[in-house]
């Protein structure tokens, strides 16, 4: 289910993308520069099934494209019933001039 007014409803690619699948999305956060994860459902809870295949989707992201240690942020600040997560570097929270692994996937 998706909802026409809901931005992660929309997944416009305004930002770098990193993964995809019938679940979810990951890209870049526009606000915070660090690696986010969207269920692809427009609901605010899901299962921690779910939870845990977003964050271990999140985690690989990470692990291959950037050269931080992350914390999951699942606190939905600005969309707050759309579930989202945000792969934060541990110690901070923005994202800025973080490093790029140029590996490849």
């Amino acid at each position: 289910m998706t909802h026409n007014d809901c931005d992660l409803c929309e997944a416009a690619r305004i930002t770098p993308w990193f993964y995809e699948d019938d679940v979810c999305w990951i890209a870049e956060c526009e606000i915070c520069c660090v690696p986010m994860v969207v269920w692809r459902e427009h609901d605010a809870l899901p299962s921690q099934e779910v939870k845990d295949y977003l964050h271990l989707q999140l985690e690989l992201v990470v692990a291959t494209h950037f050269d931080f240690v992350h914390y999951v942020d699942d606190n939905m600040r600005n969309i707050p019933d759309h579930y989202h997560a945000h792969a934060r570097p541990r110690g901070g929270f923005f994202g800025h001039g973080l490093k790029r692994e140029t590996r490849n996937s």
